[in-house]
């Protein structure tokens, strides 16, 4: 690793002069440095002739609270070296000037690249032609905003690290602690109506029976050996979520169910059992989820931080126990399902009516009325 160099200003000085009359190029040659350098001092000029000819850089602004800043630095190594994820909302509530903390104490957030979702060609004719089909149909049956839902399923695992935190900057390996179950998966089906109400999640776990723990009030617990959504799952959220929303048993008022492509959706015996429970299926062209669907618009991102939250509070200070080999043991099934009930529940009404707004299901209008009548409901 090459030698890094620290100049005096009035070195720096003499380059930037030497530069005005000869360029940067020129200058870095006469004093054997980079160019870049040569450029940035240039911007510095003022602060160069303001500073002792024998300063050797610009060190920033003091700590207001140096003895706290030294003690969150060490509680995030601490926590990295245990192999903690340590996220800017923990440091939050360590220290009010957490920027200035970062710059300082030479911390930076390290995180992935994903690759974006690429839309087909054509999607702004197929988002037109969804569109029209759920204006139709809701125009002409009177589907009310109560009767229109959108369900959708979530992949989730028992370990939810997140994909960046806060560490010295040039670590090469940045490593999270987990259980190591990461890899271990299990499926939450949320859904929700237009007008904001939300459905009791429906949770399939990966296991042949189900858990004998006892889970909280307000959600539903399934298990098949996938931990995924097939028909005979679809069938049961039909059977045990959608039927039973408000004003759905009897099957008295039209109804419109929003969700993908996926195979489960759509089998003859699912299209049967919605047509006998007065319900028009609007199925999102492959592709167009995250511009057509509600929950993947607005919902899936806030409640699935919420979920990782709760993991993380977990991990840092929950009761854990331990294998003979030392190993920490997963969140049981039931905690697991604590954090989703919090999760979906800390949801906004506001939040999914935005969500249908921006998928063109609802009108501004719908939003609008939606709010005035929120702003009413409060006042009384």
């Amino acid at each position: 690793m090459a030698t890094r160099h620290a100049y005096e200003a009035q070195f720096k000085l003499k380059a930037i002069s030497y530069a005005e009359e000869h360029g940067n190029r020129a200058a870095a040659r006469e004093f054997k440095i980079n160019e870049s350098m040569v450029h940035k001092w240039r911007k510095l000029e003022n602060k160069l002739r303001q500073v002792k000819k024998t300063q050797l850089s610009f060190r920033g602004h003091k700590a207001r609270w140096p003895e706290l800043e030294e003690r969150l630095e060490r509680w995030i190594i601490e926590q990295r070296t245990s192999g903690r994820s340590v996220s800017t909302v923990t440091i939050r509530l360590k220290a009010v000037s957490l920027s200035l903390f970062m710059k300082r104490c030479h911390f930076s957030i390290r995180t992935r690249t994903t690759v974006a979702q690429q839309l087909p060609a054509d999607y702004k004719e197929k988002l037109a032609i969804f569109r029209s089909y759920c204006s139709k149909h809701i125009g002409d049956k009177n589907i009310q905003p109560s009767h229109i839902t959108n369900m959708d399923e979530v992949p989730l695992t028992f370990d939810i690290p997140v994909s960046h935190t806060v560490e010295k900057k040039g670590t090469s390996t940045v490593a999270i602690r987990t259980t190591g179950h990461e890899k271990s998966s299990f499926t939450v089906v949320l859904d929700c109506h237009a007008n904001g109400q939300k459905l009791p999640p429906m949770v399939i776990f990966k296991r042949k029976t189900l858990p004998k723990e006892k889970f909280p009030a307000g959600i539903i617990i399934k298990a098949n050996e996938k931990g995924w959504m097939d028909e005979e799952m679809m069938k049961e959220w039909l059977r045990e979520v959608y039927v039973k929303r408000p004003g759905g048993f009897f099957h008295a008022s039209p109804s419109l169910l929003i969700c993908d492509s996926m195979r489960a959706h759509l089998t003859a015996d699912v299209k049967k059992l919605m047509k006998q429970r007065n319900c028009e299926l609007a199925v999102i062209p492959g592709g167009l989820t995250k511009e057509l669907q509600p929950l993947d618009i607005g919902v899936n991102r806030p409640f699935k931080v919420r979920l990782r939250a709760a993991w993380e509070r977990w991990m840092t200070d929950g009761d854990h126990s331990f294998t003979k080999s030392g190993r920490q043991r997963r969140a049981s099934y039931a905690t697991i399902c604590e954090w989703i009930v919090d999760a979906w529940a800390n949801m906004s009404a506001g939040t999914v009516v935005r969500a249908f707004a921006k998928a063109g299901i609802i009108s501004e209008e719908t939003l609008t009325v939606k709010k005035v009548n929120l702003a009413c409901l409060m006042e009384i």
